[in-house]
């Protein structure tokens, strides 16, 4: 990884300085093929964006399935104010969750393994999965299982930047490690009214209202607490004028669960909450309920192969319990397929500022990139050696 230290800096900060949006990664997409092809690997672009790429040999050769490494390639409809020379050059786009990292990261570890692979070092094949869409739900990952970017995969493994653990740490988890998400908007409609008589007409903002502050305190009573259900309204919209009641107003939210089964009920909970409601007011609701992605279920095997692995080159102290976190990632979705495991990469300069992720001002320790690099490359090797 020597040397290739400076050269995955200049990379992440050029995927950093021209991010795009889901299913538009065309250019960070050619990006990666690039470098990948210039290492004598022959990577397969998947329709529209993303690719995978095999390394080493294959399960005809060695009777065992490949080991996947996982990156995501999209940004966010964010505006870059990050004030470094790499900042993002598109308007209103930047990669403020990370995935810059991420896509070099796994390109890293693709290089270092091609290394091993030709000098007849590597046991198992790899299979590197760059993917698009992880943004939007119910997530690219799913076209790119659908394109076959499983077939023959033993395991899978991925990071993701946590910019609250410091750079050279890692955070991992046996079980779940996110919680499911899914998007929800409420579509109010009604006859609308003058606001001195809404007793005549339905009180769309007051039942709208009602949806906003009761529904969360009700899915809190009807679903087992235990499980984190959170429902967090992010977008509210209706009317223009004070004295004027409109006929039309909208609520869009999230809801995150902890536990799977959870998610599965509260769906239900959620469409008859809403219509329990705005019942007495006369108003009309249509609801959309998008699902997205399940909690990402770390398998307890690949958490020991992930911890083993920074500890090898991370050093004896890297590995820390990190919590479940209320964020949803379609890295879960590879784990109903097959097992596998994402650790939380740090991404904080020790004693510096905590940033957060989806927020513009996102500034990463590029040393982060190098430690995922290594991490990752080093996990391939320790799931692909046979037991004996």
């Amino acid at each position: 990884m020597d040397s290739l230290r400076d050269e995955l800096v200049e990379i992440r900060r050029d995927l950093h300085a021209h991010p795009e949006l889901a299913r538009t990664e065309e250019r960070t997409t050619r990006v990666v093929a690039e470098r990948l092809r210039l290492a004598g690997l022959t990577p397969h672009v998947l329709p529209g964006s993303g690719l995978v790429c095999d390394i080493g040999p294959s399960h005809a050769q060695t009777g065992r399935g490949r080991i996947a490494l996982r990156a995501d390639l999209d940004a966010l409809p964010v505006t870059d104010e990050c004030g470094l020379p790499w900042h993002s050059t598109h308007r209103s786009v930047a990669h403020a969750c990370g995935h810059d990292v991420h896509a070099t990261v796994v390109l890293g570890a693709g290089l270092a393994l091609a290394e091993l692979a030709a000098a007849g070092e590597l046991a198992t094949g790899v299979r590197l999965v760059f993917q698009p869409a992880e943004e939007v739900q119910p997530g690219g990952s799913l076209d790119v299982i659908a394109a076959g970017a499983l077939d023959g995969v033993s395991q899978i493994f991925a990071v993701h930047c946590d910019p609250k653990v410091d750079v050279g740490q890692v955070g991992t988890r046996i079980g779940p490690i996110t919680s499911a998400s899914d998007e929800v908007t409420v579509v109010f409609s009604g006859a609308g009214g003058h606001t001195s008589r809404p007793h005549l007409t339905g009180d769309l903002v007051f039942a709208l209202a009602q949806v906003v502050t009761q529904v969360p305190a009700i899915l809190g009573r009807r679903l087992d607490p235990r499980s984190g259900v959170n429902l967090t309204w992010g977008a509210v919209q209706a009317g223009v004028a004070h004295n004027v009641i409109p006929g039309t107003g909208t609520v869009r939210g999230t809801l995150r669960c902890l536990d799977v089964r959870a998610w599965e009920a509260a769906s239900q909970v959620f469409h008859d909450a809403v219509e329990q409601v705005v019942a007495p007011y006369d108003v009309e609701v249509e609801i959309r309920h998008q699902r997205g992605v399940p909690p990402v279920e770390n398998d307890e095997r690949a958490t020991g192969v992930l911890e083993a692995a920074a500890r090898d080159v991370l050093g004896p102290d890297s590995v820390n319990l990190t919590e479940q976190s209320l964020g949803g990632e379609d890295f879960a979705w590879y784990l109903t397929k097959v097992p596998g495991a994402m650790a939380r990469l740090g991404t904080r300069t020790p004693g510096g500022r905590t940033y957060d992720i989806h927020q513009g001002d996102l500034v990463v320790d590029e040393r982060a990139v190098e430690a995922g690099a290594l991490l990752l490359a080093r996990a391939a090797v320790v799931a692909g050696t046979p037991r004996t």
